[in-house]
């Protein structure tokens, strides 16, 4: 009985670990996916996850899940960045070469962090929200 419960544990590991795997695989082959690091205002602690943007909103997916639905949606209309820097000593979770965006959106202020070859496709996106948006 010990060795099928133990079997059976295994199959489950298992099978979670490859349903992570393959939903990581699905959000990073999308057109426009990339990685970047959120931290809403007033949070010290930051999360990794793959954002896409394009349309209306960028769909943020924290990395370490196992749910298909975004955990932030933020839209282009009303989302402006207030101001950008390089990571810095109180970014210790951030790789050194990424770059801090203070923006503003509908829902209230948070920080993006992303390389800077992201960093030149994501600001082109915002710029370019429809007039009135």
């Amino acid at each position: 009985m010990t060795t099928a419960l133990l079997v059976l544990a295994g199959v489950l590991l298992l099978l979670v670990v490859v349903v992570f795997l393959l939903r990581r695989r699905f959000l990073l082959s999308g057109l426009g996916a990339v990685t970047m690091w959120y931290r809403p205002e007033g949070t010290p602690r930051w999360s990794v996850g793959v954002a896409w943007y394009g349309g209306d909103a960028l769909l943020w997916y924290r990395a370490l899940s196992l749910s298909v639905r975004p955990q932030q949606r933020l839209s282009r209309a009303g989302f402006r960045v207030l101001a950008q820097r390089p990571a810095g000593r109180e970014d210790l979770a951030l790789p050194g070469d990424v770059l801090v965006l203070s923006c503003s959106t509908g829902g209230g202020r948070c920080e993006l962090a992303m390389e800077p070859s992201t960093l030149t496709g994501f600001l082109s996106w915002v710029e370019s929200a429809p007039p009135g948006s």
